[in-house]
């Protein structure tokens, strides 16, 4: 399926690991040129892989994307490094870092990192790109959700609710950007094997008696088996390909919409 993504100027957030960097690769094999936005250290570091593999222009800004300022700056510094921006891919996240059953496990202090990062690091980066994005009237937005955020899940409930703040933004933002020609959607993905996974597990692993400790796989596992019809982990390639999709032409009348790439773990009747 011809995606018409070569050549087109991609921001991706959170882009230096995990499902971000799965993102950028996908981009890049289709030929466009990507920006990392991302804290981590390595982040030029992976940008001048992506440049080298793909034959595409890269550049990796390491932004604090709860900085308004940071943000502005990285607005500025890739426009002139690539280009106008024709589609974001909002992945940065975090969670709290804690085991959130029952809620009261966690003080109210532990709430404000996830808020900051996860909700206003949204609001930033979007009041950053939209308008010259409208004053184009082209672009696509693509903000990483979580079925966290439709279920309330209880493991980390800071970092559930700021995933469900996310798709409520994202709606309001496809509504006001839609006469724009600018479309805008949300992919949740299920069960991953990333950083962010891993500390989940390891939050849960601290709090557990020594006797009825997992290990990473095991726990993961039995997850799996209790919640993914499908019965497998969903990969950062398999998010990568539904955020490529939408962000194509391919997808053209799918705006405002909350896509599950889960394997069935949440299903809406």
């Amino acid at each position: 399926m011809e995606l018409n993504l070569k050549g087109k100027v991609v921001v991706v957030t959170g882009g230096a690991s995990g499902i971000g960097k799965a993102v950028a690769e996908g981009f890049a094999a289709e030929g466009a040129h990507i920006a990392l936005w991302d804290y981590a250290e390595r982040t030029q570091e992976v940008a001048a892989d992506i440049e080298s593999r793909y034959s595409v222009r890269a550049t990796g800004l390491r932004v604090d994307v709860t900085s308004e300022e940071e943000v502005s700056a990285a607005l500025l510094r890739t426009v002139e490094a690539l280009g106008a921006i024709d589609h974001l891919v909002h992945s940065a996240a975090v969670g709290s870092g804690k085991f959130g059953f029952p809620f009261t496990n966690l003080r109210p202090s532990d709430w404000l990192r996830p808020l900051q990062v996860n909700i206003m690091g949204m609001v930033n980066v979007a009041h950053a790109v939209a308008p010259q994005m409208a004053e184009r009237k082209a672009g696509t937005m693509v903000f990483l959700a979580s079925v966290a955020g439709q279920i309330g899940s209880q493991t980390d409930p800071p970092y559930s609710a700021t995933k469900a703040a996310n798709i409520n933004f994202m709606q309001c933002l496809a509504k006001d950007l839609a006469p724009h020609g600018i479309r805008v959607n949300a992919v949740c993905p299920g069960m991953v094997q990333t950083p962010l996974n891993h500390s989940v597990w390891q939050a849960w692993h601290d709090n557990t008696p020594s006797e009825e400790r997992l290990s990473y796989e095991e726990w993961a596992e039995r997850k799996i088996r209790a919640a993914v019809p499908l019965g497998k982990w969903q990969t950062p390639e398999a998010i990568a390909d539904m955020i490529l999709f939408l962000s194509s032409e391919r997808a053209e009348h799918v705006t405002g919409q909350t896509i599950n790439v889960d394997g069935g773990f949440v299903m809406h009747w």
